[in-house]
C-alpha cells in the first residue's frame, strides 16, 4: 500500500495556486502529498477501495460541488483519515439556523434574526408588520443552508414579497431573516474582519463587505483599536463547530459590539491578493498553510508516541 501524508481534492481552477504552495510547504518539511482531481477521481478512488493507496490526512476541497469525489470520501472516513474538516460537522456548522442558537448560547453577539421554515414544509408563513419592523429596513434574506459567495443572499430586502420569493427559488431550505448591521470606521476603515481559524489558531484580517477586499490587520492596529476580541470570539466559534478550518465574518458595530455576520464559511476561497484584486493577503495564505503543516506534524508525533507507547507495554 502507498500512503501519503495529505491527499488533496480540488476542483475549482483557482484552488491550483492554494493547492500547490501547500505541497511546496509541506514536501520540505518532508510531507508527502497527493493530489486528487477530475482525471484521476476514479483511478485513486479504485485504489483507495482495494487499500492499494491511502492518506493520513485529506482536505477535501471537491465533493461538495462534484458528486464524483463522494464516494473517495465516504472509503476515507470508514478508514479512520483524518478528514479536515469532519462530514458531519460541516453538515451542522453550515447550517446557519443551527449556528445562530448556538452562537447565541455561547454568548456570542448575532444580528437580530427570524428563522422561517422550507416551503416544500410550510408553505404559508406568518411573518407579522411587527416581525418586519423589528428587522428593520433593509434587512437581510439567507438561505440557510447555501454557502460560499453569498449564493442566494439579498442584502437590501424592504418587503414581504421578496421574502415569498427567495422561498421558491430555494424551497428545500430554511431562510434566516437578519437585521443589516452597521461598521464603526475605525480611521477611514469599516470595522469589517473576515476572521479564519486556521488548524487550532485565529487569524484575523480586514474584509471589506462592499469591495471584498481584504488587507492585513497588524498587531499595532489590534492594540490601538482593541480588536484582541476577534480572537477570542473566533475561538469560541471553533469549540461550537470543532472545524479544523474555516471561516467567519466579525463586525465592530457602533456600540462598540462585536457581532458575528456570516456565521461558518467551511470552504475558504484561498486566491491570493498577488493575483487577485479580492483575494486573500499571500502572507495570510502562507500562515495558514504553515498551520496545516505544523497540526499534520503535531499529530503525527502524537501517534507515533502512543505506538511506542504501546510496543513497549506489550
Amino acid at each position: 500500500m502507498e500512503v501519503f501524508d495529505l491527499g488533496l481534492a480540488f476542483v475549482w481552477e483557482y484552488d491550483t495556486d492554494f493547492i500547490n504552495l501547500i505541497e511546496e510547504i509541506l514536501h520540505k518539511a518532508g510531507l508527502s502529498t497527493f493530489v486528487v482531481q477530475g482525471h484521476n477521481i476514479d483511478e485513486v478512488t479504485e485504489k483507495v477501495r482495494e487499500r492499494k493507496l491511502f492518506f493520513r490526512f485529506y482536505l477535501d476541497r471537491a465533493s461538495d460541488a462534484e458528486p464524483s469525489f463522494e464516494e473517495i470520501a465516504k472509503i476515507l472516513t470508514r478508514r479512520k483519515t483524518t478528514i479536515i474538516n469532519p462530514y458531519k460537522k460541516v453538515h451542522n456548522a453550515i447550517d446557519k439556523a443551527s449556528m445562530h442558537l448556538e452562537f447565541i448560547n455561547a454568548g456570542l453577539n448575532v444580528p437580530y434574526s427570524i428563522i422561517i421554515p422550507p416551503r416544500n414544509e410550510f408553505e404559508n408563513i406568518k411573518l407579522t408588520v411587527e416581525d418586519l419592523s423589528s428587522l428593520g429596513r433593509p434587512f437581510i434574506i439567507k438561505p440557510c443552508n447555501t454557502t460560499g459567495g453569498g449564493v442566494g443572499v439579498v442584502t437590501g430586502a424592504e418587503t414581504l414579497m421578496e421574502i415569498l420569493q427567495q422561498r421558491i427559488i430555494n424551497s428545500n431550505d430554511k431562510y434566516i431573516l437578519q437585521e443589516k448591521i452597521y461598521p464603526t470606521i475605525l480611521e477611514g476603515r469599516r470595522a469589517w474582519f473576515r476572521c479564519f481559524w486556521a488548524f487550532g489558531k485565529p487569524v484575523a484580517v480586514w474584509w471589506d463587505d462592499k469591495t471584498h477586499i481584504y488587507h492585513e490587520l497588524s498587531e499595532e492596529e489590534m492594540l490601538e483599536f482593541g480588536l484582541r476580541r476577534l480572537h477570542y470570539k473566533t475561538r469560541i466559534i471553533s469549540r461550537i463547530t470543532e472545524l479544523d478550518f474555516f471561516s467567519t465574518e466579525i463586525v465592530l458595530n457602533e456600540e462598540r459590539k462585536f457581532i458575528v455576520i456570516d456565521y461558518v464559511n467551511d470552504q475558504c476561497d484561498m486566491r491570493f491578493k498577488s493575483k487577485h484584486y479580492d483575494g486573500v493577503p499571500d502572507s495570510i495564505v502562507i500562515q495558514i498553510i504553515n498551520n496545516l503543516k505544523s497540526f499534520i506534524l503535531r499529530i503525527k508525533k502524537l501517534e507515533a508516541i502512543n505506538r511506542n507507547i504501546q510496543g513497549q507495554s506489550e
